[in-house]
């Protein structure tokens, strides 16, 4: 992914699913010592350059923010920009879409997709927007459930105890991973 020479910091994230090759998201974020419009212009032009084609949904151009939907050669991909402390913030994504399917990490379309697994050995619930998902202990099959967009509050249940309650907010179109145990937060994988 291609980074101005002028950032100071930059660093690259991927997700990757045991048995598929590709990963499922590649992401970047960088700090760069220029004005917003000019990081902008850098991009529009070197991400134009790898065919990625700018899409107008979704499309916010502020003195002080950006966020641009692309249609990448891979699937889609997002670019936001921001302004803190004379730099200007950037987050660039790439999800695979390929990988994803292979993956089965695609939701219904318009939806969002969560993905959960529960490892201990005891019974565990999932209780979120209106139903309760059994989980069986001892298992790493992973479960999914399509969702609305929204922001959902949901809790873990243990052998009947709740031992922990979140919320998540999704769009449509993304996979999360819900790790139910311990205190990771969601991770957006697709």
């Amino acid at each position: 992914m291609p980074v101005p020479k002028q950032h100071n910091i930059s660093s690259s994230n991927t997700t990757h699913v045991t048995g598929i090759e590709v990963p499922l998201r590649v992401g970047l974020e960088a700090h760069v010592q220029a004005q917003l419009s000019d990081v902008l212009a850098f991009y529009r032009t070197e991400l134009a350059k790898r065919g990625w084609e700018e899409r107008p949904d979704g499309a916010v151009v502020a003195a002080d923010h950006v966020q641009l939907a692309f249609a990448s050669p891979k699937g889609p991909a997002t670019l936001k920009l921001g302004r803190a402390k004379d730099e200007t913030i950037v987050s660039l994504v790439q999800r695979n879409t390929e990988a994803a399917a292979k993956a089965n990490f695609l939701p219904i379309a318009g939806q969002a997709r969560l993905i959960f697994g529960y490892l201990a050995p005891d019974v565990a619930s999932l209780v979120i927007n209106d139903q309760t998902i059994k989980i069986a202990g001892g298992e790493n099959h992973p479960q999914t459930l399509d969702l609305p967009p929204g922001t959902y509050s949901y809790a873990l249940l243990v052998s009947g105890y709740r031992v922990r309650t979140d919320t998540i907010t999704v769009a449509a179109g993304e996979a999360w991973s819900l790790t139910l145990d311990g205190d990771k937060k969601p991770d957006q994988i697709y």
